[in-house]
């Protein structure tokens, strides 16, 4: 952040602040005295992100935004200039979420979902930067410890995560040589709405792996999956306070993780070499439980 710049006087900009960790990371950030401009897709959706700043005793700048239209990015960004004067950082957290695999989802699913978890965060940033360089300011972007691990049924989303880690990860040290610090955080499972967001209709999935060749293995990972999560479940509101981390800590590091949860799972990956200890762990997720498969 720039030297010259009290907390009251720094600006920053959220992404998709309607639900889940965005909402609480603006009203977090609020908190810690960012003039927040909370951003959303529609703004016909903002109750739930105006109690909640009502209810913490802070104001949001709340303003539209679709990271998948550059107009509404161009506008958005003036407008925060020409009514601050300065923007000091910018967290990416817009995202859609993605159930399904690949014969069970058209490219245009996918397609849809790179378009918003990785090519919107691109637009955002690019648009942002020139004013990161002038500010001395923060890039931070929500990943997601599925950017690390490649989840079953989850391809699509894991893809846009990890194509979107990757680039933040090379861009980091550019960046930093123009003065701005780029970050990563990467929570495991949030309890939110996210899920709501998921433009795979469910019903429809499950009769579709049901009538096919994924029939076992999507009723396995089902199974499995309430089990394996429910410890490392997390609050919106847990997982904002890292993204405050990142936009207040002097010197924060590029991987941010949230949890134990997501510091395990990253590190699994991050040791294997050769793929073959994340593919023992994720195939645990697709077999009957008393098979005598391991992670």
């Amino acid at each position: 952040m720039s030297e010259n710049a009290t907390p009251a006087t720094k600006t920053v900009l959220i992404t998709g602040t309607s639900s889940g960790a965005g909402l609480a990371a603006a009203v977090a950030a609020a908190q810690a005295g960012f003039t927040v401009v909370a951003t959303v897709r529609d703004l016909d959706r903002t109750t739930a992100l105006r109690e909640a700043a009502h209810a913490a005793g802070v104001e949001l700048d709340i303003r539209r935004l679709d990271v998948t239209e550059p107009d509404s990015i161009e506008a958005a960004i003036s407008g925060v200039l020409a009514t601050h004067g300065r923007l000091d950082a910018v967290v990416n957290n817009a995202g859609v979420g993605s159930i399904g695999t690949l014969e069970l989802l058209d490219l245009d699913q996918i397609r849809y979902g790179m378009e918003v978890n990785f090519f919107g965060v691109l637009a955002v940033s690019r648009a942002a930067l020139p004013h990161l360089r002038a500010s001395g300011g923060r890039l931070v972007t929500v990943g997601s410890a599925y950017g690390a691990v490649g989840q079953p049924f989850n391809e699509a989303y894991c893809a846009g995560k990890a194509a979107t880690e990757t680039y933040m990860e090379a861009l980091a040290t550019v960046a930093a040589e123009v003065g701005v610090t780029v970050s990563v955080v990467q929570p495991g499972p949030i309890a939110s709405s996210f899920g709501d967001n998921m433009p795979i209709d469910r019903v429809a999935l499950r009769a579709a792996a049901e009538a096919g060749p994924y029939k076992a293995a999507y009723a396995n990972y089902l199974t499995y999956l309430p089990g394996m999560i429910a410890g490392a479940v997390q609050t919106s509101a847990e997982v904002a306070e890292y993204v405050v981390y990142a936009l207040t800590d002097p010197a924060p590091p590029f991987r941010i993780q949230t949890s134990d949860f997501s510091r395990s799972f990253v590190a699994d990956k991050l040791v294997d070499v050769d793929g073959s200890a994340v593919q023992a762990i994720t195939r645990q997720w697709l077999v009957p439980a008393d098979t005598g498969v391991n992670p």
